[in-house]
């Protein structure tokens, strides 16, 4: 599974792809910022097993998929 991006509340801040450790953020062609399924993991190998980009996301725009 990998987590999502609620583009109508992103405000394309860029916060979360500095917090991923597996670079599965990043920003499209048009400035929005996606995640890549096929990377992310919701960071289960880290310790604590949690999504990083969550908290970095000041504006709750990221979720599970």
């Amino acid at each position: 599974m990998a987590m999502k991006i609620d583009q109508d509340l992103c405000t394309q801040c860029s916060a979360c792809i500095d917090e991923c450790p597996h670079e599965a953020i990043s920003e499209d062609d048009d400035g929005s910022i996606v995640i890549d399924p096929n990377t992310c993991v919701e960071c289960i190998d880290q310790d604590p097993p949690e999504p990083r980009c969550v908290p970095a996301c000041a504006f709750d725009a990221i979720l599970k998929a």
